[in-house]
């Protein structure tokens, strides 16, 4: 098993910025992804960004591309999701995703999950 905790969320002005911050623990060594989902009110959980722990490879969502950047630090076996420029749309629960699969974008192929965290972007 691998349990997930995130932090970092919060209200931020439009414009601004946060950095959710992942921490894993338990079977980290069979994580070979993590992977950032958010959901907003009324809306379907949606992918965000991921990154490869072993070659740090990643892939971003269109509308969060130049504006979130997804990172890793394996010794603290923690995973980061910097935002700027921060747009009321960006409002939503977000989640924080561990995966054994070598490369995926889907929910379904995330075995493990946060509890997520409240970011609100105010306009």
């Amino acid at each position: 098993q691998v349990q997930l905790v995130e932090s970092g969320g919060g209200l931020v002005q439009a414009g601004g910025s946060l950095r959710l911050s992942c921490a894993a623990s338990g079977r980290t060594l069979s994580v070979l992804n993590m992977g950032w989902f958010r959901q907003a009110p009324g809306k379907e959980r949606e992918f965000v960004a991921r990154i490869s722990t072993y070659s740090g490879s990643t892939d971003y969502t269109n509308s969060v591309k130049g504006r979130f950047t997804i990172s890793r630090d394996n010794a603290k076996n923690t995973v980061y999701l910097q935002m700027n420029s921060l747009k009321p749309e960006d409002t939503a629960v977000y989640y924080c995703a561990a995966s054994n699969a070598a490369w995926t974008l889907r929910e379904q192929g995330y075995q493990y999950w946060g509890q997520g965290t409240q970011v609100t972007v105010s306009s």
